[in-house]
């Protein structure tokens, strides 16, 4: 029998040896599914000895609990910002003012490509990470150590023979997101209905500062290091050098960067770069020139705001005029409705560009932008490029309006207040129809196992479900029919969507895809109506009785039972046997009837969602929010903005042992 010990030792130091392979080297050695089963062995053992748990292990990347909020930390050293060279000349006279400085003597530039992202330094301590903080105003940043531990690029331990780093040391660098996450990212926000980031940097930014490391963790950000400090000083004696050890200790350096003798180097790398820089998976905005001796670096000093060894070399932004001949609109997979320009084909940065997204109608008004109209285009690594401006406006203009019907179905379009997007609401409108399917077969919505993606796929495509409520029409025979499908796994499936049935009102609710109306507003719902054809009856002041159900969501409701083909979907669904009545399992006495609590910070003995149970079951309510309405606010360690307003509301606060004395009150 193996030693866990040993074997949790091997684990990690696999895992870190493939991450670093994989996530800083782009080599990988193995498949995911081979990581994917590492990593499970090590969650199973570290699970089954918790004595042996370690913060640096992989398995730590995830898993942090969202905050409230971040906590200001001072820099070691001040994170200065970089003086700007827009032309050859200002770069030369750069090299000037350096070469006057150092009075004639030797001095040679390292040259690094400007990644555009959001500086952020590292701090490790015994070769274990163990900080991260933003660059704030260069003096005081945020801490988001649990985000960036969620960076697969940034290691969580490292090995150094340098003795200086034996207690303390630290990295400094950009956090960015590579083109394919960016138009991943942004594409789902446009289903959606979210506003877009406007570039890879601010993605990278909001990303990193999100109060859930999950969230940030599925991002998939990347960490580039040019810094190697201790106690807030260059650590080694060239900047080449600093490079070069960061690079050994399993750092994520950018390959492309060069020691150059002289200007002429440095203006040779930045020109091949300019033309080489849609080759790249990241953005880039120019070229960051140093003097490598830190030496030299010292005593060059800096001006006020900027170091005087350094400086960015800006390349000019990618633009275009042409016209905007029409403006057609596509329905993405959620029924957000998005408006595209038809542009006459122009050719930005070595691209022929003749299609450019326009978000939404709040960005065409912003704009002012009318059909016939010269405007300016930018490329910046997106798939389409976006208008920058109005250019000047057409002899024959035509002012754009979203359809009030859906053009792909025919369905009614709805813009909810407060929203950026227009969308169709139909559910079973064909382009959202596969993401409505796997929604409603989702684990926590029908649970149906076994309809995913590839299936899905292929019942779409085929025309065997043209509905949500097809499914329940589905049998073996007919699944057998279908690519990689035998008896057996058909028959799963069958027996999976009849199972489905028993499932109570709030999931059918949940599963019908309404906006705004996950698991726990759809329990509200359905404890509050007892019934689907209540719930579609009910007027807007009536849905807004129910509990957290404010005009925003009873809008959304109401609408969606007003569009005649949901209406048809809800009959549909009922014929098949769904559960569409409902009697509440919440206790209707209790000693917190009537009381609604706001939970906030760590508590002691238990998790929130525990605290949540132990409330519900003595009859009370739990809110996400502070209110006039709420009784109590129960607050533990590191509690966040909740306790600033219910001390501002004067709401009582108080804590686990307090919740317990009034569960046992009669």
């Amino acid at each position: 029998m193996k030693d866990p010990a040993a074997e949790i030792q091997t684990l990690r130091e696999d895992l870190r040896r493939h991450e670093h392979l994989y996530y800083v080297l782009d080599q990988p050695e193995i498949s995911d599914a081979e990581y994917d089963a590492l990593m499970r062995r090590l969650q199973d053992l570290e699970a089954h000895h918790p004595e042996l748990a370690a913060p640096d292990s992989p398995t730590q990347r995830v898993g942090g609990k969202p905050r409230e909020g971040f906590v200001k930390v001072p820099h070691s050293g001040q994170m200065l910002s970089l003086d700007n060279a827009l032309n050859e000349a200002e770069l030369r006279d750069f090299d000037r003012r350096v070469r006057d400085l150092l009075a004639g003597e030797p001095y040679r530039y390292v040259t690094e490509l400007k990644m555009d992202g959001l500086s952020m330094a590292a701090h490790y301590r015994n070769g274990q990470f163990v900080q991260a903080v933003t660059r704030g105003d260069g003096l005081v940043g945020e801490d988001v150590t649990e985000n960036a531990r969620t960076i697969r690029s940034l290691p969580l331990r490292v090995k150094t023979a340098l003795e200086v780093f034996i207690e303390a040391f630290e990295v400094r660098g950009e956090t960015v997101m590579n083109r394919r996450a960016f138009e991943r990212l942004n594409a789902e926000r446009d289903e959606r209905g979210l506003s877009r980031f406007a570039n890879p940097r601010n993605a990278a930014a909001g990303s990193l500062r999100l109060l859930e490391p999950q969230i940030t963790a599925s991002r998939r950000l990347d960490y580039y290091t040019y810094f190697l400090l201790a106690d807030g000083r260059p650590a080694v004696a060239s900047h080449w050098q600093s490079l070069e050890e960061m690079a050994r200790m399993g750092f994520k350096v950018n390959p492309y960067r060069q020691i150059c003798d002289g200007v002429e180097q440095v203006l040779a790398f930045c020109a091949e770069w300019e033309a080489r820089r849609e080759q790249l998976p990241y953005e880039i905005d120019g070229v960051v020139v140093k003097v490598d001796s830190v030496e030299q670096q010292r005593r060059l000093g800096f001006t006020a705001k900027a170091p005087r060894w350094a400086i960015a070399y800006k390349y000019p932004a990618r633009q275009a005029v042409t016209t905007v001949e029409g403006i057609e609109v596509q329905v993405g997979r959620t029924g957000a409705l998005t408006p595209v320009a038809h542009l006459k084909p122009v050719e930005v940065g070595g691209v022929t560009v003749a299609r450019a997204t326009l978000h939404n109608e709040d960005e065409i008004e912003r704009l002012g932008l009318e059909i016939g109209d010269d405007v300016v285009i930018e490329r910046s690594g997106d798939v389409i490029p976006k208008v920058v401006r109005v250019h000047a406006q057409g002899s024959y203009r035509k002012k754009f309006r979203m359809p009030a019907e859906c053009p792909v179905c025919g369905g009614k379009i709805v813009r909810e207040e407060g929203e950026a997007a227009s969308r169709c609401i139909n559910t079973n409108c064909s382009a959202r129809l596969k993401e409505s399917i796997l929604h409603f077969a989702s684990r926590h919505v029908m649970n149906i196992d076994g309809v995913g993606d590839a299936l899905v796929d292929q019942l779409v495509d085929r025309g065997m479900v043209p509905s949500v409520a097809d499914l329940y029409g589905l049998t073996v025979d007919a699944l057998m029919a279908l690519e990689r499908m035998g008896k057996k796994s058909a028959g799963n499936i069958v027996r999976n969507i009849e199972n489905s049935k028993k499932n109570r009102l709030p999931r059918v609710l949940t599963a019908l895809g309404i906006r705004f109306v996950g698991e726990r507003t759809a329990v509200f719902l359905a404890e509050a109506f007892g019934s689907m054809d209540a719930i579609a009856a009910a007027s807007l002041e009536e849905l807004q009785q129910a509990e957290e159900v404010g005009p925003k969501v009873a809008e959304s409701v109401f609408q969606f039972f007003r569009e005649p083909r949901n209406r048809e979907l809800v009959e549909r669904l009922r014929a098949a046997g769904l559960q569409f009545t409902y009697e509440s399992t919440r206790p209707k006495y209790g000693p917190l009837k009537g009381m609604t609590f706001v939970l906030t910070g760590t508590l002691p003995n238990m998790s929130r969602e525990d605290a949540r149970r132990l409330i519900e079951v003595a009859g009370g309510k739990v809110s996400g929010s502070v209110s006039k309405k709420t009784n109590y606010v129960v607050a533990g360690e590191d509690a966040g903005s909740k306790l600033d307003k219910a001390r501002e509301l004067g709401i009582p606060v108080i804590g686990e042992d307090q919740l317990f004395d009034l569960i046992k009150v009669d």
